[in-house]
């Protein structure tokens, strides 16, 4: 059967992210592999078994976040249709002149849950709690089943998501939706104003890119983005790839270059720029040619305008991609653009999860792995050495048996002597190290918001606010500079006993590596980042706009939370292993040494004995061969994800030097 281009633009999509889909859960079955061999070996470490178990559960959990922003009437409605919703052979999520989806909305499939869709009440903005936290109160939902056999009956259920009311100034004003200081409103004499009825949606759908983790959100004009300030530095942020849509019957309005420089062009790791609606460029008096010639010259102003390459701008018309996979019309189809356009996103969704997983989860299992692979090699050696000793035994005299015990006997002395040191110095490590994690635990940060909040009770202001955030970042360096310098004692404690195994009992042992805080600070730098372009917004400053600062204090706050805990948790786990890669060493080298010792004492007493040490040897031998192959199998699959994400980096980087040359060329030309 030869395929369609209209089938082969949904197989691309998905065949990418079904691919992807398999990769990670293949990650997370070797991960989880590892786990269970680490837990039956004797070097097991229960650390090093939850962070394995974690980055398995993480992997089977993973979602891929795709993000669609846009000022109003961009198509970023339509293009969610026509990516996702063709098959119903009809709009699905309301998209008509003058009606838009007035919430941010989520795409997703839970399995656990039944095809629906979940609204939370707008009044919700009364209370401080983070869209994060109000997802886990399913009380504060209003839930609606989806009949996705009956497509007419799930489209008027989701035209829900369009729904308005009115209320009046003053209740508007305590939902942060109005300001009579906005400049916008200033000359608006109005007793009541429309605002949404819903705040947030989430939609539970079984399509299957989304059955395969990926989440789509829309994030519905720049009046949304600026009330809910999880989007702008949570969710657009952390997206896989964000699409950003401007339209060919507007073109680049102040609005939207707004969005762009605010939300999108620093915030925005991976980005693609969407020029929709070219159909109204579309002229049957028009040839061809001057048709693509007119497209191009709205690809150019685009560019200029947001200062990026022509080659990151795709032009699509989402209604005729739309119209096009209905009629199953193939021509349409390739001339509305969306087939590039999928294309890419499913490159740009893949490669950017895949350069994540493959510089964190891999590189990180991959150290442990090469550990464990150190430990089986030492395995492998010891028993090499006492086949061999035992082989040289076999006619030998009594006497040699006596000497070889009496030697053994004296190395295990030797090194016994040394593990008082051990003891000492990880009874020291251990004491240091609570210290230091009290100053990066979640109370010392809470104190600190909490007098911060206390200051800004009464007057929530940009300058209140920069203030405050200043203050946090003077306490986050401070605290760095301290741990990094405590951890040093940490360090130097564990290089002396390092030497003292190394020197006296020949350990294969590297210096301890230092304690690395600049995620941490990078994470505390970004907030502050956000901060100071959300207090040099002209609108912001002028307004005061005292609910949305308030709003905008306590999720900052929830993100310094969670970069203290996982700064906490890295600290963690680096005195952990300071200790464990040479406690599991030290304990590998001792079991030898009575494995060699009980050898010897047992081979001594006849010929038969020392035959049967002998063949126990060569199977142990074989035994821990299989394991070291087993390990590297393993390693092999955390290298592979690892130079895969470093393929990926050198061609961001190449792509990001192209967008700074540009906006070089750009500044000078404005000069």
């Amino acid at each position: 059967m030869i395929e369609t281009p209209l089938q082969m633009t949904q197989d691309t999509l998905q065949h990418k992210i079904t691919e992807y889909n398999r990769w990670r859960l293949s990650l997370a079955d070797t991960i989880t592999a590892y786990r269970d061999w680490l837990v039956r070996s004797e070097s097991s470490n229960s650390l090093q078994e939850l962070r394995l178990t974690d980055f398995a559960d993480t992997l089977k959990r993973d979602r891929l976040i795709l993000a669609l922003v846009a000022e109003f009437s961009r198509g970023k409605t339509e293009t969610i249709n026509a990516l996702f919703f063709a098959d119903h052979d009809q709009r699905l999520l309301p998209s008509e002149a003058g009606r838009t989806t007035m919430c941010p909305t989520e795409l997703l499939w839970d399995e656990s849950d039944e095809p629906c869709i979940k609204l939370l009440p707008i009044e919700t903005r009364m209370s401080d709690d983070s869209l994060t936290y109000l997802k886990t109160m399913p009380q504060l939902w209003k839930k609606f089943r989806l009949e996705t056999d009956f497509p007419e009956q799930m489209r008027k259920t989701l035209r829900q998501l369009i729904e308005e009311k009115e209320v009046s100034t003053e209740e508007a004003i305590k939902l942060g939706l109005w300001s009579p200081k906005d400049p916008n409103n200033m000359q608006q004499k109005r007793t009541r104003i429309e605002i949404p009825v819903w705040r947030h949606a989430i939609i539970n759908y079984p399509h299957e890119l989304l059955k395969n983790g990926l989440v789509v959100i829309d994030t519905p004009g720049l009046n949304a983005l600026g009330t809910e300030p999880e989007l702008t530095h949570k969710i657009i942020p952390g997206a896989h790839a964000v699409l950003f849509l401007t339209a060919t019957d507007t073109g680049v309005t102040q609005s939207d270059m707004q969005i762009w420089n605010e939300f999108i062009r620093d915030q925005a790791k991976h980005k693609l720029v969407v020029l929709n609606k070219i159909d109204v460029l579309w002229d049957d008096l028009k040839s061809d040619f001057e048709i693509k010639r007119e497209i191009e010259k709205q690809v150019e102003h685009t560019a200029h305008e947001l200062m990026i390459p022509k080659s990151q701008i795709f032009t699509i018309s989402a209604q005729k991609a739309l119209l096009a996979k209905i009629r199953k019309d193939d021509p349409l189809l390739k001339r509305s653009g969306i087939e590039l356009l999928e294309n890419e996103l499913s490159n740009q969704l893949t490669n950017s999860k895949q350069e994540i997983i493959g510089t964190t989860i891999a590189k990180e299992c991959s150290d442990m792995v090469k550990e464990s692979r150190k430990i089986m090699q030492l395995k492998l050696n010891h028993s090499r050495l006492q086949f061999e000793e035992l082989k040289g035994l076999l006619g030998q005299h009594q006497t040699v048996f006596n000497d070889l015990v009496a030697k053994a006997q004296s190395d295990k002395q030797r090194y016994d002597g040394s593990l008082p040191a051990f003891e000492e110095a990880e009874q020291k490590i251990n004491r240091i190290g609570k210290k230091l994690l009290r100053h990066l635990s979640l109370t010392y940060l809470d104190s600190s918001i909490a007098e911060s909040r206390k200051e800004m009770h009464d007057s929530w202001t940009t300058i209140k606010l920069n203030q405050s955030i200043r203050k946090l970042m003077k306490q986050a360096n401070e605290l760095a500079i301290h741990v990094t310098t405590e951890s040093g004692s940490i360090r130097r404690l564990a290089q002396h006993i390092y030497d003292i195994f190394r020197t006296q009992h020949g350990f294969d042992i590297p210096a301890p590596p230092e304690l690395d805080m600049r995620n941490f600070l990078a994470r505390m730098e970004s907030l502050e980042k956000v901060t100071n372009n959300f207090c040099a917004d002209p609108i912001n400053v002028l307004t005061e706009k005292r609910f949305l600062i308030r709003r905008f204090f306590l999720s900052l706050g929830a993100e310094a939370q969670r970069a203290f805990q996982t700064a906490h948790d890295d600290t963690e786990r680096w005195i952990n292993n300071v200790i464990v890669t040479l406690k599991i060493q030290i304990e590998t080298h001792k079991q030898a040494l009575d494995q060699r010792l009980k050898g010897l004492m047992e081979a001594k007493s006849s010929s038969d004995a020392l035959n049967k040490q002998i063949m126990l040897l060569s199977q142990e031998h074989k035994k821990i061969s299989d394991q070291c192959k087993l390990l590297d199998d393993t390693l092999l699959q955390m290298m592979k994800a690892m130079l895969l994400a470093s393929k990926i980096r050198q061609e961001k980087l190449e792509k990001e030097n192209e967008m700074k040359a540009l906006n070089f060329e750009g500044l000078n030309l404005t000069v």
